[in-house]
């Protein structure tokens, strides 16, 4: 017969094991993140182009893991710490656990970019820009933001000169906001895809070829995002405390802001249109997560209805302004999502903070030093991603490598950058069709099918598209 023996297992080796199982956990999680990503960018785009977006996603993580693994986390340590540790060179497994979890946060960041410049950015350029990111953009924002001894930290140059550190928890501007800055302005740069615009500067409406690959990759990108909030709280803090408190905080405010910002836009879109857009509801439901990510663990319950609601709100002013007054096409919205979102929630930080109010009695000067922090924050890493990924793709448009030309770009990056067709059974005559049957001039009815399994023919049309003006009255 066996006999009981006492557990011989130390404490901290088993409060360390349960951090690092949770850490792989939601690094895992937030890795399923880019399945999202790609169905929500090829729901997006014009079926031409769909073959080509799911190969920047597949190719923003293969390049920039390993470029992340070789050179950007030893330049996050740099600019964080003053010592330059690349990831290869770690000593231990808990090092190399963190090395993947911080990979992570640095890819979200680098296929944010992807959307903004789909359909006509050649695959080589984005390829170079996302070897740069992993390298060095991201690495050094997430260096100057997440270490006590950063730029922006506690003990850093400006957190000293502020009174107070910036306060970023899980990447609302370190990750989101400064992907979809950079993707703006790699799309300024680009310009506008053929016929997005009219030499009066109105706009042309694109559509994407898939609301349902949309709102699938948005509910995965919300599945995900879990990992990317509840995950960045360990369970166990660096006092071997419980944090269940913070974990549950993080969990509330992250499905109420997600919520909130879903029916945030759509309000706003259907108080602008008549209409309630389901895209503006699928983007505005992610605009509420980002809204929220840099402050969860801090935000009280109504603070999340706030925040989340404001970045759902905004989502359609937003993209229209950058429509139709900066002319600027981004084709995912990644800005309004990403971009204004991110930033919106992390300056309201101090605002909606539980330490910001005594019951009823607003703290003013936590709300003006934090506020302060924040603003120093988003400013500074604003201005280092504007200037690098411009200087960047500025020097790509210079040697004529940032765009397809022309006629690749009508005939679809599926077919002049990659060779294929997403979908050939609607491509050239002859090819069979999903029935079974063949297109061919010969069918009575038509030589096209039409999406909606029905026949273009002069007795059959397919139906006038909207206007413009139409569609975004």
């Amino acid at each position: 017969m066996l006999e009981l023996t006492p557990l011989q297992t130390e404490t901290q080796t088993l409060i360390d094991a349960i951090n690092n199982v949770w850490i792989l956990v939601v690094t895992f999680l937030i890795f399923f993140m880019h399945a999202g990503f790609a169905m929500l960018e090829a729901g997006q785009v014009r079926s031409k182009n769909v073959s080509n977006q799911l190969t920047k996603n597949l190719l923003t993580w293969s390049v920039g893991v390993t470029v992340f693994f070789l050179i950007g986390a030893g330049v996050d340590s740099l600019v964080g710490t003053g010592s330059f540790s690349p990831a290869f060179a770690a000593g231990s497994a808990g090092d190399w656990i963190g090395w993947l979890y911080g990979a992570v946060f640095a890819m979200t960041a680098a296929t944010i970019v992807s959307g903004a410049v789909a359909g006509r950015a050649k695959l080589r350029a984005y390829v170079g820009y996302t070897f740069l990111l992993a390298a060095v953009i991201y690495p050094v924002v997430s260096g100057m933001a997440w270490y006590a001894t950063g730029l922006l930290g506690a003990d850093g140059a400006v957190g000293s000169a502020v009174g107070a550190a910036f306060t970023d928890f899980a990447g609302g501007t370190v990750v989101h906001a400064m992907g979809g800055i950079a993707g703006l302005t790699a799309a300024w740069v680009l310009g506008p895809r053929i016929g997005r615009f009219n030499d009066d500067g109105s706009a042309n409406v694109i559509p994407g070829h898939s609301m349902t690959f949309a709102v699938l990759g948005t509910l995965m990108l919300a599945f995900g995002w879990y990992g990317f909030n509840v995950g960045t709280s360990a369970v166990f803090n660096s006092d071997n405390v419980f944090v269940v408190d913070q974990l549950g905080r993080v969990a509330l405010t992250t499905t109420i802001a997600m919520a909130c910002g879903a029916m945030g836009a759509g309000a706003a879109a259907g108080l602008k249109t008549g209409k309630v857009d389901t895209l503006y509801v699928a983007n505005g439901l992610l605009a509420g997560l980002v809204g929220i990510t840099a402050i969860p663990h801090t935000t009280t319950w109504w603070g999340a209805f706030l925040v989340g609601g404001v970045s759902g709100v905004q989502l359609p002013i937003v993209f229209s302004f950058v429509e139709k007054r900066m002319n600027i096409d981004d084709v995912c919205a990644v800005f309004p999502v990403h971009g204004s979102a991110g930033v919106i929630g992390t300056l309201m930080y101090s605002f909606v903070a539980v330490e910001a109010w005594n019951g009823f009695t607003p703290n003013v000067g936590f709300m003006i030093e934090g506020f302060v922090a924040q603003v120093a924050g988003v400013a500074i890493i604003t201005v280092w991603t504007v200037g690098t990924t411009g200087l960047i793709w500025g020097a790509f448009k210079a040697l004529g490598q940032a765009r397809v030309s022309r006629e690749h770009e009508q005939e679809g990056l599926d077919v002049s950058e990659h060779g294929v067709e997403t979908y050939p059974e609607f491509g050239d005559e002859g090819a069979a069709v999903a029935d079974g049957g063949f297109v061919s001039d010969s069918n009575e009815t038509s030589s096209e099918l039409r999406s909606d399994g029905g026949f273009v023919s002069e007795e059959n049309p397919v139906p006038a598209e909207r206007t413009a003006e139409e569609r975004s009255d």
